[in-house]
């Protein structure tokens, strides 16, 4: 991916930090345009380079189809705005509880999304949660974390538990409130919500037909999570999965780039 120049209103940001809002801007836009958003709630984040722990989420208000990489606001893990002339960039409280949660306590969790989705919503308020019906859903077969709901995510004690929950998984279920997972990079975090998020369309689209599910026995369950989820699988596929996906959003105007 190219990385342009700086507006003049960003000038002294280092292209390292640049090229993290950008793809950052782009993941926003890709989440807008598999209709995975809740019009300005939820949010997307991704840790900055450098000792700082500094990390970049949504101006508060702006929709994620229009999203630019001089929106994003930079903050550190105790929700202070760190950037210079930002003070007019807000942030949601209850998205930086969880976010910076997770970037605390996961150094390998460079990105982090979280959705409340009309199927992400569904599965979380079902008892059994993500049903191993199809080939989507078992790549988080026994990968697959799960979080009681407590309230809009406000208290900052609430971290500590939600950082238990998720242990050492890249995708979490948020009981009645929707979905979450985290990546290296932004490749990898997109892939995961893609598939999680078709995963609980699925499994929505077969339970209302009302006919009997059919679920593959234990071992084709582990076989083909092990198959997901084997070391170093995919990054060639993740860059490739990634490059294609900025095609869908090229010609968006303003470009995410400024």
């Amino acid at each position: 991916m190219n990385v342009v120049s700086p507006p003049a209103a960003l000038r002294g940001i280092t292209e390292e930090e640049w090229q993290v809002r950008c793809d950052l801007a782009a993941l926003y836009r890709l989440v807008a345009h598999f209709r995975m958003t809740d019009f300005i709630y939820t949010h997307i984040s991704a840790r900055l380079p450098g000792p700082e722990h500094h990390f970049l989420i949504n101006k508060y208000g702006v929709l994620f189809h229009e999203m630019r990489a001089s929106d994003l606001v930079k903050i550190d893990l105790d929700g202070n705005v760190v950037e210079e002339g930002a003070e007019s960039k807000p942030v949601n409280a209850a998205g930086f509880t969880i976010h910076s949660a997770i970037h605390m306590a996961r150094e390998d969790a460079a990105v982090v999304i979280h959705t409340h989705t009309e199927a992400g919503i569904a599965v979380s308020a079902q008892r059994q949660g993500l049903l191993p019906i199809s080939q989507h859903a078992l790549k988080f077969y026994g990968h697959l974390a799960y979080h009681d709901y407590e309230g809009i995510a406000l208290d900052l004690d609430e971290r500590d538990r939600l950082v238990k929950d998720l242990g050492t998984h890249n995708a979490m279920i948020l009981r009645n409130h929707g979905l979450l997972v985290c990546g290296q990079h932004v490749a990898e975090a997109f892939l995961n919500i893609y598939y999680l998020e078709r995963a609980c369309q699925a499994q929505i689209s077969a339970m209302s037909g009302g006919a009997e599910l059919v679920l593959p026995p234990e071992s084709v369950r582990q076989h083909t999570a092990g198959q997901f989820n084997r070391p170093n699988r995919g990054q060639d596929g993740f860059a490739m999965a990634w490059t294609a996906a900025l095609r869908l959003i090229e010609d968006g105007k303003p470009d995410y780039r400024s």
